[in-house]
Parts: C-alpha cells; structure tokens; sequence
C-alpha cells in the first residue's frame, strides 16, 4: 500500500513538475515568436529580429545538456528528489526575472544580455529537471513503466497549453497595445505561485526505492557513461533526434510561419493550445502501447509517419488548415516518437549513472528544438519550406536507423534483479535487452 501510495506521489509529482518547468521554458518559446523580437529587438530588421528572438531561445536548448550533466552527476551521488526541488526552484526564480527585465528601449543592450543571462538558467534547470522527474516515476513503478514514466513527457505539452492560454487571455484581457508594453510579463510573473504549488507537492515524495537500494555509488557517473556506454548515449541521441526537431517546427516555426502564411497569430494560439491538449492523451497512450509491443516498433512507426506528413504539413497551413495541420502533427504523430523516450532513456543506463546518461541523451537529443526554429527560418528565406520538410525527414531517417540499432529495452530491469519483473511485466534480464546490469 505504501509502495502505492509513493508510486501516485512520485508520478503526480513528475507530471507537475514537468507541467511547470515546461510552463515556464515553453512560454518563452511562444514569446520570442509573437513578442520578443518587437520588445528586446525592436532595432532590427523584423526578419532578423525574428532570427535573433529565436536564437536567444536556442541557448536555453544549449544550455540543457550542462544541467543534465550537472544535476545528473549529484543526483546519482545524493539522490533525485533533491536535485528536483532545485532544479525547480531554479526555474520559477528565473521566469519571475524575465517578467520583470527592462525593454530594449529603456536599456538598450543590457535588455537582450539578460534575456539570455535567464535563458540560461531556464535550459540548466529543465536540462537537470527531465531525467529526475522521470527516474522518479520509473523507479517507483513497478509494472506498466512506460506509461508512468511518460506522465513527465505529457507535462510538456499541459506546459504549452498553460503557456499558450496565458499569453493568449493577458493579450484578448489588455489588448495589444498594452500587450506589447506591459501585458507579456503577466504569464511570466505568475511563476512564483506555480513555483510555491510544485514545491509543497515534490517536498511529500521520497526517495526512489531503486536507488535507495543501489549499494555502490558511482563516484564519476559522466565518466562512466562515456567511457564504458558511448554507443548507447549516441545512439538513444540519435533515437530522440527527429521528436525534438519536429516538436519546435510544430510549435515554435509553425507559430512564426503560420502568420507569414495569413493566419492570424490568435488562430494559431488556438489551434496550439488544442492540439497541445490533445498530444496528453497521445503521449500517455502510445507509452502504454509500448508498454505491450516494445518501445521500438511505436518510435519506428511514428518516425516513419513523420518523415512523410513533413511534406503536407507547410501546404496545409498554406491553405488555412491549420488545426488540421497541428492536431495530426503534435497530437497524433509526434507522441509515438515522444512518449516511450521517459521510459527508453530510463532503461538504457544502469542506476549508478542512470540519472546523468538519461539525461544527456535526453537533452543532447534536445539540441534539436532549440536549433531547428533558427535553422528552418534561414533556411526558408533562402530554399522554401520544401528544403524544410527534405530536413525533418533525413533527422527522422536518422531515429529510423538509430532504432534499429538499439536492441528493446522495455524488458528490462531497473535493478539489474534478473528475478524482478519490471516494464511490461517480463523477467528481467532477457534476451534482447541493451541495458547494464545496475
């Protein structure tokens, strides 16, 4: 029953978290596509405002793998639910200052260095938060691993949703005028109390029954990743590729694009925040059908389906039929590749350095999201969206080929007990498992 209780506990705490974190670094996202490049670079040609709004949100993105690695390497020493209150903490303060930053006009310069000062603090902090967040839940479970483990992944998007819902009701509530003056920082201020609803619920989580049982400490969990699992680390990068690239194109491109094409920017907000809310229900779905099949057959499936929709997705939008467009993409497709990551990355290291090698293959992967927005808006000033939808193909060729290479994980145990039964239910330690014994 305790065990019961602690696997809700962990679980709820991880999906709010996630919620939050992602609250914060997602609503940055919508923001350097309708707001920033008017507010911090207001000196500038529009396109290369635009350029440069999002390529301060880039940094964040850059900036993930350091906090994988930092709070990675003291969460495999001291434990998980430590480094996620901190890496929580980290976030809130950090979007509170952003809503709290002077304008270009009032600062010049300074105004864009601490944008990017805080940007930074946002990518450490979600770059340490996801793979805490998802050993939480992963190593209380102990069956159907995929599903609770993929609650921190459906955070991201309830994270857009509340993002989204917040700039889109401050901006209808004080218009756009005043929107552009003072209305933006709203959303942002209100991290504090999200901040003070996160702590209260991870403060009543304990420690992971896994690695409270883990006898021997790793005293360098990075060195041990990358010396003694190098394939593993490139090859779960390589898997998470093309889930990221396609996640910015459907959210944080689609946003800018979609306005070039005709579409108001409400629109778009809408037909975000909808499919937003739907790719919940995507997420935890088809980690719960990998929980049954394998974690390689829905990435497969949903790498391969993507490749192709690349090439209906700018057409459609072309055409007005944007939710059409953001519900099949973001809904739909981007949650067979998204969802069974919590749970894959999870499964490919041993518990010594379990948090800081899901981590770095998590967030390296991650990179990703942050280039691709001011990859794709350079791209399609100089070869149009075709050349687009030709990239997210060979990135989803990529996870295709990677996949294939990596043996199934989801048999596998997290303790390295070959009599426990973890993940769909199956003994650990059988054939086909690619994952050191802990």
């Amino acid at each position: 029953m305790a065990s019961t209780t602690q696997l809700r506990r962990a679980v709820t705490s991880s999906f709010l978290g996630s919620v939050i974190e992602y609250y914060d670094f997602l609503l940055y996202a919508t923001a350097s596509a309708v707001v920033f490049n008017k507010v911090f670079f207001s000196s500038l040609d529009p396109l290369v405002g635009t350029i440069a709004s999002f390529g301060t949100f880039a940094t964040g993105y850059l900036a993930r793998p350091l906090g994988g690695v930092l709070f990675g390497h003291f969460g495999d020493l001291l434990g998980r639910k430590k480094m996620l209150v901190l890496t929580m903490s980290l976030m809130g303060v950090a979007s509170f200052l952003i809503g709290l930053l002077p304008t270009y006009a009032q600062v010049g310069w300074l105004a864009p260095a601490g944008l990017v000062l805080l940007r930074v603090v946002q990518g450490i902090s979600v770059g340490g938060e996801w793979g805490g967040a998802v050993l939480m839940s992963a190593e209380h479970a102990t069956s159907r691993r995929g599903l609770w483990a993929s609650f921190t992944n459906a955070g991201a998007p309830c994270g857009m949703v509340l993002s989204t819902a917040a700039l889109t009701g401050t901006a209808a509530l004080v218009g756009e005028q005043a929107f552009l003056q003072w209305g933006w920082r709203v959303p942002f201020l209100i991290s504090l109390v999200l901040l003070a609803v996160g702590l209260f619920v991870r403060m009543r989580v304990e420690e992971t029954p896994v690695f409270q049982a883990e006898k021997k400490r790793t005293s360098a969990p990075l060195m041990d990743v990358l010396r003694n699992h190098p394939r593993t680390l490139l090859l779960g990068v390589g898997v998470g590729l093309s889930a990221f690239v396609a996640q910015s194109t459907l959210t944080t491109f689609i946003l800018a694009y979609g306005v070039q094409a005709g579409t108001s920017r409400q629109a778009i907000l809408n037909a975000l925040t909808l499919s937003s809310a739907l790719a919940v229900i995507g997420i935890l779905g088809w980690s719960a059908v990998s929980d049954r099949f394998g974690r390689r057959p829905v990435v497969l499936a949903g790498a391969v389906l993507m490749a192709a929709f690349g090439f209906a997705l700018f057409p459609l939008v072309d055409n007005g039929l944007i939710v059409l467009a953001l519900v099949v993409g973001q809904a739909v497709l981007h949650p067979m590749m998204y969802g069974p990551l919590a749970a894959l990355y999870s499964e490919l290291f041993s518990t010594g350095s379990r948090y800081t090698g899901a981590s770095l293959g998590y967030q390296l992967a991650g990179l990703g999201a942050g280039l691709a927005p001011l990859l794709f808006a350079q791209v399609q000033a100089s070869a149009g969206t075709t050349a687009i939808s030709f990239i997210l193909a060979a990135f989803c060729l990529l996870t295709v080929l990677c996949t294939l290479a990596l043996r199934e994980t989801s048999r596998t145990s997290l303790t390295g007990d070959r009599s426990a039964e973890r993940g769909t239910g199956q003994l650990a330690g059988s054939p086909g498992t690619d994952v050191a014994p802990a």
